[in-house]
């Protein structure tokens, strides 16, 4: 566990990612507080320990994040991309494929809220959930990026929409986090490959 996370949160001893959504003391992993990730982007803060990001920091990146030329979640110190790696199942490989239903979609932490006031009634779950729902996870690759070269990339139809942090600057490394297996790929190689082509 990186010494900046050792007063964060803890659940069943892993450490609670700064951004999850937390309602009455209970934190759900795997969802995203909308609110800390907009201040983590406009602040530059740590998506894992909520500490400003330093000289670099690292992003987790997917092929379609690569597509659409910004990574929607927060950046983080490279030894907080480094502990998620171990810990969280989407980046280890242990979750093979995304949840059928959002943790959000009866309560954000899994628990009855009576207070008609609070916010927890108006969180949802994100855009692309119904479009990940049950389908294999994505490969991931860490990204590390100087800070000179840190920024956001806002909606060009409204700009106070932030979309997350920009892909279209220098990159001082690309490494690989998570790779899924793609049986039918390796099939399709071994057919052309029999095939002499």
């Amino acid at each position: 566990m990186p010494t900046r996370c050792r007063s964060r949160q803890r659940v069943g001893g892993l450490v609670v990612p700064w951004i999850s959504y937390q309602h009455g003391g209970h934190s759900a992993f795997g969802t995203i507080d909308a609110v800390r990730a907009q201040r983590a982007l406009t602040e530059r803060l740590c998506q894992v320990c909520g500490e400003r990001l330093e000289e670099r920091f690292c992003l987790a990146v997917r092929p379609m994040d690569v597509r659409v030329g910004f990574a929607p979640e927060p950046a983080l110190h490279p030894e907080c991309l480094a502990y998620s790696k171990l810990r969280c199942p989407m980046l280890n490989g242990t979750a093979a494929t995304y949840r059928t239903s959002s943790s959000l979609a009866k309560h954000p932490a899994g628990r009855p809220c009576d207070d008609p006031g609070c916010p927890c009634l108006e969180a949802v779950p994100d855009q692309g959930h119904s479009a990940r729902s049950g389908r294999p996870a994505d490969d991931f690759d860490a990204w590390m990026i100087d800070a000179a070269h840190y920024r956001i990339k806002a909606a060009p139809d409204r700009p106070n929409v932030l979309l997350g942090v920009d892909l279209a600057v220098p990159v001082l490394r690309i490494r690989p986090i998570r790779r899924n297996p793609r049986p039918e790929l390796d099939r399709l190689r071994a057919l052309i490959s029999a095939l002499g082509l």
